[in-house]
């Protein structure tokens, strides 16, 4: 308490000073119109301006909230997309394409961990089992296909990544519709490997390749990358074509699961076809 008074016995007349002017532009602010307008407006754009910085700090801390939320709107809309189709249509035929050929379930995650300096690349998620999740799901993010689920427990799935040497999957040329298969050859991240696609198909530099809808995991037409290079191989009358992917896999932070709902009948009804 002695130290506060003695502050104020030492610096009173800068204190009354203050004061004063304190006073005095209430009153000037008070009494007369035009200094009001101004000192009102001046205040609102400050005001504006420090709530526009604490949203924007607020905004970055939620960030991840938002794009979970996005996510699982988008794995909804994907799941309506059908629907949506099916109320184009006018024939009873049509729908019962529609809704036999293009039913898929997505689930959206996310990765929690990831390796991709190995031979073999796997990804873990945080959704298994008890999400509805099952192996022999595709997983894909906003950019393209990312691999295929191999096994799951109650609660994470982990995934055979597109940069896993033992992954395949049918995919073709965009523009041309000519399909192969493509694989990871183990070297780069960033780079895959179509094959078997013949010598007399057009092919040229930064034609987008896709999935083939020939299976029962990935719906036709999810970006893969773009064709980097191609040379036809020796001796052979097939392409080797390089492949720039279009996932950044040193970036990847969430995806969709995508289940096939008749891939099941698919499967049995292949497998009897080949028994025989």
């Amino acid at each position: 308490m002695r130290t506060f008074l003695r502050v104020i016995e030492k610096y009173h007349f800068i204190l009354i000073f203050l004061l004063l002017e304190v006073v005095s532009f209430y009153l000037i602010i008070n009494y007369n119109q035009t200094q009001r307008e101004i000192f009102l407006n001046s205040s609102n754009r400050f005001a504006s301006f420090f709530l526009e910085i604490s949203g924007n700090i607020k905004g970055y801390f939620f960030l991840r909230k938002a794009n979970e939320d996005l996510l699982r709107e988008n794995a909804y809309l994907r799941t309506l997309l059908p629907e949506l189709t099916v109320s184009q249509k006018e024939t009873a035929i049509s729908k019962y394409e529609v809704q036999n050929n293009n039913l898929y379930n997505f689930q959206p995650a996310r990765v929690i961990n990831n390796s991709i300096n190995k031979s073999n690349n796997y990804i873990t998620l945080n959704k298994g089992s008890k999400h509805n999740v099952s192996p022999g799901s595709g997983v894909i993010s906003a950019r393209g296909l990312v691999g295929i689920v191999s096994n799951v427990s109650n609660n994470h799935a982990a995934v055979i990544s597109l940069i896993n040497t033992k992954f395949r999957v049918s995919a073709k040329l965009r523009d041309s519709d000519y399909f192969g298969s493509l694989s990871w050859d183990g070297k780069s991240y960033q780079h895959a490997v179509l094959s078997e696609i013949p010598s007399h198909a057009p092919v040229r530099v930064g034609e987008a390749v896709v999935t083939s809808g020939y299976s029962a995991i990935f719906p036709e037409g999810i970006l893969i990358g773009t064709v980097e290079s191609y040379e036809i191989g020796k001796g052979e009358g097939f392409y080797n074509i390089r492949i720039k992917l279009s996932v950044d896999f040193k970036n990847i932070t969430y995806v969709e699961t995508v289940e096939k709902i008749t891939a099941h009948e698919q499967y049995e009804l292949e497998k009897e076809t080949i028994d025989d």
